[in-house]
């Protein structure tokens, strides 16, 4: 009877065992999709972001395709690989140029959505100025980017990057100065009175 109770649990494990084999195997297949894809995207991902930091707008653009398209903060927008460089030489580096530099801590909010040989992704990103005029600066924003691949290798055709415009360092700053500015016409205005006040007692006296 033992004998006959051992072999029912060996053949129930058995069972339960191949049942579940095929599941396992379609799980991992399933998780395991677009591991290869993934890795080609972070890598881009993180040469970008590379690129930011060593100001160094070739190793970005070497990440694009030709004909890809970038959104930039200020909402102004490059096509091509020419426009692209045009756009970074003129905001970035010496002479007339905005800024000395800029660099970024950038971060991925999600794993990439694919849609056949479409892959989309979005994250986060710290960005610190350097204008050639003011004080740097910080600035939190967003960015999202979608990629091709051709000929099994991933390339940017669209980035996309913005920041909140109702809420950032820059419109703190701006309402810092107005409080000061407030603060300073009302002290001047204040002083004026004064003056006006001293004098016009000063005239009174000197006619009495």
């Amino acid at each position: 009877m033992k004998q006959q109770w051992h072999f029912a649990w060996v053949v129930v494990f058995a069972l339960c065992t191949l049942a579940a084999w095929p599941m396992a195997g379609m799980s991992a297949e399933m998780v395991d999709a677009h591991a290869e894809d993934r890795k080609q995207l972070l890598q881009i991902f993180s040469e970008i972001e590379k690129g930011i930091n060593e100001q160094n707008i070739d190793r970005m653009v070497a990440q694009m395709d030709e004909n890809a398209t970038v959104i930039w903060l200020n909402a102004e927008a490059s096509r091509g690989h020419a426009d692209i460089k045009a756009y970074y030489r003129r905001m970035v580096g010496t002479g007339d140029a905005i800024l000395k530099k800029y660099t970024t801590n950038a971060k991925v909010a999600a794993p990439a959505r694919f849609f056949g040989d479409v892959a989309v992704a979005d994250g986060t990103m710290v960005d610190e100025f350097f204008p050639i005029r003011r004080d740097a600066f910080k600035l939190d924003s967003n960015w999202s980017v979608t990629c091709v691949k051709r000929d099994g290798k991933w390339k940017v055709v669209h980035l996309h990057l913005s920041a909140n415009v109702f809420n950032n360092n820059l419109l703190d700053e701006v309402k810092q100065m107005v409080w000061y500015g407030a603060a300073g016409g009302l002290l001047a205005g204040l002083v004026l009175m004064f003056l006006i006040g001293r004098l016009t007692r000063g005239k009174k006296s000197a006619a009495t």
